[in-house]
């Protein structure tokens, strides 16, 4: 498991409830375990010291009587180790200036049993101070043993006596076993009740990132956005944490569908301007062409006037195109995407995008015999759903960019293929290519290669967006990639159908 990977802030509240729940129970049941383990050496040790009086009394009474007469002179351990009262496991040795003399402990049936060297060597390391210890017997286990001096007759001769430990490691072992199991269960109950506590607790705050999450999922960039989702009141208590986290987003979200609003009125106006300023446009500008013609047929003019009058018209056929074009952004814009003075939507018939291909290369051999136009067509008849005129006008703007920005002898060629359910129309040149700084922004209005907008080149900065305008109204996309001798511009369009050719019809050239 990554433990750097972010976990969410219902993990980090359990795990900040567990976790010091885990340590309190850990330190509990250290501490238990220490207290009763106290309280069980305590009463072996009170009963070691009834056991070491015992063994003392009766080493003392053998050591008046015959010698011969004590128990245990068998050779299976002390005297003093059989007297009465001593209980099984019961351990009994006589150190004699540091070497075990005798040494045994306390069968099942009641006889002494002796004890191995090894083990008898550790009790004779026991300091002779009266103090109980604990010492390890190999196989015996663990004792609690005691070493005092003896007062008899034999100088330095010193008693062990002690008593096993079994039953307390065994109590202990209980203790720790009853505390993990009962801890355990504990903090799998408290860690169920934490999540459904926490989870109700945050129930709040997702229905608030569940609002924030919808409205993110509105088209906040263009068209009128209305902002319907609010957090429920319930949510928005200034009491709370999760509350004020609500007011405040309910909040943000009037103020951003002011703001939206506020745009849309502004742009609504300004495309209503564009599209009454163009409308109002055309009927002067189509007088002035019509004065200018009609004053040149007269004839009789001197020369520098007729230049001038030729101007004028020039200049008025570009105002006239400039508004057309402004006139069919406003309506494409507005959702009406249709010819400039038609007013209607976009139309939805199938449009046979090869003969099209076929229509606007003549067209551009014509305009500019100056270049070289080839076509790349699939066999059959590429169909799509749209307006035959918005596309044709679409190809056309492509064909007249490159005509008007790559010198004459540039090959354009423009292919036509499908994929999937796409159609693919693609215009590519090898002229100069497009600046790398340009490529982003050559599909927005005005834009042009030369920055002093200079109008050598005859153009108006709005042949690209009309492309993007209507391209996206049919739902396609337009692209550009472009480097020095290789630029492409690829328009995608959905819904495309392929009808085969017959079998008495030739197929379209594949190249012309």
């Amino acid at each position: 498991m990554d433990l750097r990977r972010p976990r969410s802030l219902r993990t980090r509240l359990l795990c900040a409830f567990l976790v010091p729940l885990a340590v309190v129970l850990a330190v509990v049941g250290v501490a238990a375990t220490t207290a009763v383990r106290g309280e069980l050496l305590g009463q072996v040790d009170d009963r070691l010291a009834a056991a070491v009086a015992r063994s003392t009394q009766a080493d003392d009474t053998q050591a008046d009587d015959d010698p011969g007469d004590g128990p245990g002179r068998d050779g299976t351990g002390p005297g003093f180790l059989l007297t009465p009262g001593q209980g099984d496991g019961t351990l009994g040795a006589r150190v004699v200036d540091g070497v075990v003399t005798e040494a045994a402990v306390i069968g099942k049936e009641g006889d002494g049993e002796a004890l191995t060297a090894a083990e008898a060597a550790a009790l004779a390391r026991v300091p002779a101070d009266g103090e109980p210890r604990t010492v390890d017997l190999g196989p015996l286990g663990a004792y609690r043993v005691v070493a005092t001096g003896d007062a008899g007759e034999v100088a330095g001769e010193v008693l062990v006596t002690g008593l096993p430990l079994a039953s307390v490691r065994a109590a202990l072992l209980r203790l720790v076993v009853v505390e993990v199991a009962a801890g355990l269960l504990g903090l799998l109950a408290a860690g169920v009740v934490g999540s459904a506590v926490i989870g109700r607790t945050l129930r709040p705050l997702h229905r608030v990132a569940a609002t924030a999450g919808r409205v993110a999922q509105l088209p906040l960039s263009s068209g009128e956005v209305r902002l319907p989702d609010r957090v429920p009141a319930a949510d928005t208590d200034p009491r709370t944490e999760v509350g004020r986290v609500g007011a405040a987003l309910n909040r943000l979200l009037d103020s951003v569908e002011s703001g939206i609003a506020a745009r849309q009125a502004s742009e609504t106006r300004l495309r209503r301007f564009a599209a009454d300023a163009s409308h109002e446009l055309r009927t002067p500008v189509t007088s002035i062409r019509g004065y200018t013609e009609l004053v040149r047929r007269r004839g009789g003019l001197p020369e520098e006037v007729d230049a001038s009058l030729r101007r004028v018209e020039a200049e008025a056929v570009r105002m006239s195109g400039l508004v057309d074009d402004l006139l069919l952004l406003a309506r494409l814009d507005a959702g009406a995407g249709a010819g400039a003075g038609a007013g209607r939507e976009l139309a939805r018939d199938d449009v046979d995008l090869t003969g099209l291909v076929l229509d606007v290369v003549s067209d551009a051999h014509a305009a500019g015999p100056g270049h070289r136009w080839r076509v790349d067509l699939p066999p059959g008849a590429v169909l799509v759903p749209g307006d035959a005129a918005r596309l044709h006008q679409v190809l056309a703007n492509l064909l007249a960019n490159v005509r008007t920005h790559t010198p004459p002898g540039t090959t354009a060629t423009t292919r036509l293929r499908t994929q999937g359910t796409d159609a693919v129309l693609e215009v590519a040149d090898d002229g100069p290519g497009v600046p790398e700084g340009l490529q982003a922004g050559v599909f927005e209005r005005f834009a042009r290669g030369d920055s002093s907008r200079s109008r050598a080149a005859g153009s108006t900065g709005l042949g690209l967006a009309i492309v993007t305008a209507v391209v996206e109204g049919h739902g396609g996309t337009v692209s550009v990639a472009s480097r020095p001798g290789a630029t492409v511009f690829t328009v995608r369009l959905p819904g495309a159908t392929v009808a085969e050719p017959d079998d008495d019809e030739e197929p379209a050239p594949a190249r012309a």
